[in-house]
């Protein structure tokens, strides 16, 4: 999960811009809700059903993948950026009570991450909630948030402050990889403070406050580490902050990450699904306003006025050990909605009807075998064709199906490489298309280059990847338990193949196989219909 050229001027009309006035006349009365583009229009229902509003009652937008590329790629490169953007947010601004924010569905992004970034960008006061109708990481939720802020009051924010704003994720979200999410909040928040506070300048006592927070709160830094959050508040600190403005939004996170916050908020873990739902007292508190039932099952859930609800999703971790893999992904493979509602996804790996797998922590390929079919509902047109294939090919190449083998490499003479006995080939070929069908759904936006790519598609890279993996031929990996006792060369072959498949699928070839006739095989693809 590591994570800003504004383009929030391209939504918001001039004419919405207020003369004059500290807080907008229309704080408290425009509210807008962002909608992920690439969500589907049942998906978006789902969202506004989640949010308890209807469209007659907000101010929608619709925030593109371009906008998120427009606000990120200053600082993250463009393939982990990805391709899709599927979160959604519904923001209020108010008069007063700083920054307060709830997140459903993001699983690596917290609410007191978002708050403490969104102060940054200039925001003094609003309510906030950000979600995706699945599992996602949240990185992108900052710039739906900012574009509907400004919407919303017809303000807009100081374009620097919002480049630091997402700066500020993005250094959280790498220190939080490392050392986990709640001490790398606490070490960005409560170093701001005092930077902010205090009003420091020099370098060197930024350098100090920052270690002494992080020795204080038991956080151990390295240099590197240290020298990232010192560069990011010398520039906080140039922006001249006053500190009144962000007090209450700062203070109340500081307390949420210290622990020592006695007040949890409105929100009792023996609540229904339905958080409040249309009680008229709470009606015009967002927050608390919310329909859990949208969403079904188990919602990772984080709320700056109920910090229980972080602990209860287990969204903070002692460690650095997180389940999002650090990346800027918008596309983490979805967990399974429950109930009728809609949730399929036109890009993205969403799972429904019925489906009680929520694929939730089987990242690895020893746990993807399942008697249940792999839901490929939410793959596009062209993707489920390219899907369809590499099923085929695994049921030929790994099953024995010589029919599904010759249909998938298109040659009558193609015959499966290496024999399996049938559970095990059964369970590889199930594992194989588990990795691809998560390929398919994630887009490139988890990937991280790291210089052994081979091939133009990134995709494809991907799908190399996580065939090494299967087939123990990575650093450190070790072959799938159904590959038995095969040899070495036995396991080298079926990768081989494998890949030999696949680069005909995605038309390329790369000196590493014989695929002569990869060039100018005709797919149903490529990388850009996989995106």
């Amino acid at each position: 999960m590591k994570k800003v050229k504004t383009a929030a001027a391209l939504l918001c009309s001039a004419c919405l811009v207020l003369s004059g006035t500290a807080v907008p006349t229309m704080a408290d009365s425009v509210k807008v809700v962002t909608l992920g583009a690439d969500l589907t229009q049942d998906q978006k229902n789902t969202m506004m059903k989640y949010f308890n509003v209807d469209s007659n009652q907000v101010q929608i937008l619709t925030i593109t993948n371009q906008d998120e590329r427009d606000h990120l790629s200053a600082y993250v490169p463009l393939e982990q950026i990805g391709t899709r953007t599927v979160s959604c947010a519904y923001v209020k601004p108010t008069q007063s009570g700083g920054i307060k924010v709830r997140t459903a569905n993001l699983n690596w992004v917290t609410c007191n991450m978002i708050a403490t970034s969104l102060s940054t960008s200039g925001v003094k006061n609003c309510e906030v909630v950000a979600a995706c109708p699945f599992e996602v990481s949240g990185t992108g939720a900052l710039t739906g948030i900012q574009m509907a802020y400004e919407t919303a009051t017809g303000e807009q924010l100081d374009s620097t402050k919002k480049e630091l704003a997402t700066e500020e994720m993005v250094v959280t979200g790498n220190l939080a990889d490392e050392v986990g999410k709640n001490d790398a909040t606490t070490v960005m928040n409560n170093s701001k403070i005092q930077v902010i506070k205090d009003n420091v300048q020099n370098v060197d006592d930024i350098y100090n406050i920052v270690v002494n927070v992080a020795q204080q709160n038991n956080v151990n830094l390295d240099s590197d580490q240290i020298n990232k959050i010192v560069e990011l508040l010398k520039q906080i600190a140039q922006q001249e902050y006053n500190y009144d403005d962000v007090k209450a939004t700062l203070e109340q996170v500081e307390q949420n990450t210290s622990g020592d916050n006695d007040e949890l908020g409105d929100i009792d873990d023996e609540e229904d699904d339905t958080v409040n739902a249309g009680d008229p007292a709470d009606g015009d508190d967002i927050l608390n306003n919310v329909d859990n039932s949208a969403l079904g099952g188990d919602i990772v859930e984080s709320s700056t006025e109920n910090p229980s609800l972080e602990e209860d999703s287990g969204l903070i971790e002692d460690d650095g050990d997180d389940q999002s893999d650090g990346d800027l992904s918008e596309t983490e493979e979805p967990q399974e909605p429950d109930g009728d509602e809609t949730t399929d996804d036109s890009t993205l790996g969403n799972t429904d009807e019925g489906d009680t797998d929520s694929d939730e922590g089987t990242d690895d390929t020893e746990n993807s075998a399942t008697s249940d079919e792999l839901d490929t509902s939410a793959l596009t047109e062209d993707q489920k064709a390219m899907f369809d294939k590499a099923e085929n090919f695994c049921k030929g190449e790994y099953e024995g199906d010589t029919t599904a083998l010759t249909t998938a490499m298109e040659d009558e003479t193609a015959t499966a490489s290496v024999t399996l006995d049938a559970e095990n080939g059964a369970t590889l070929a199930k594992n194989v298309e588990k990795a691809y069908l998560k390929v398919l759904t994630e887009g490139t936006a988890s990937y991280q280059a790291d210089g052994t790519e081979i091939y133009m598609s990134t995709e494809l890279n991907m799908v190399d990847k996580s065939m090494k993996e299967i087939f123990g031929l990575s650093a450190d990996a070790q072959a799938s338990p159904e590959l038995g006792e095969l040899s070495d060369d036995d396991r080298q072959t079926l990768y081989n193949e494998t890949m030999k498949f696949f680069e005909k699928l995605y038309g390329e070839s790369t000196e590493t196989y014989d695929t002569t006739d990869a060039d100018s095989t005709e797919t149903a693809g490529g990388e850009e219909n996989a995106e």
